[in-house]
């Protein structure tokens, strides 16, 4: 449904406006997830990644230190599970998982090195 514009099996679940406004960096003055966070135990990085209604939005794929594009959206649960979209690639990826801590090992970066790499165009 969020890949699709908010459309699901022929009905409308939210507006695209309203999904193009969820997707989009809400913390103040633009900054990043670096700036505002008090500390994690993820293995994800913050750097280059706002966080919209709902999910975190890469904003600078650079900073962030992970093959994306810029306005990826996603999250990821304390036990390694990740889900995240990419409009410009037309991809969505849904992770399953249960290592505790997810900072046990970066399954998140490996699988999006893995996945970037083998999409062709």
């Amino acid at each position: 449904m969020l890949r699709r514009g908010g459309e699901l099996d022929g009905a409308r679940v939210l507006g695209p406006r309203t999904l193009k406004f969820m997707a989009q960096n809400h913390l103040p003055g633009g900054q990043d997830l670096a700036s505002v966070a008090l500390g994690s135990f993820s293995e994800t990085r913050y750097e280059g990644v706002g966080f919209g209604l709902g999910f975190s939005v890469t904003v600078d794929p650079v900073r962030a230190q992970v093959p994306s594009s810029a306005g990826e959206y996603g999250w990821g649960g304390m036990a390694s599970t990740a889900f995240w979209i990419d409009p410009v690639l037309d991809l969505t990826l849904i992770f399953m998982t249960q290592i505790v801590p997810s900072s046990t090992y970066n399954f998140r970066g490996q699988l999006r090195a893995i996945l970037n790499g083998a999409v062709v165009g």
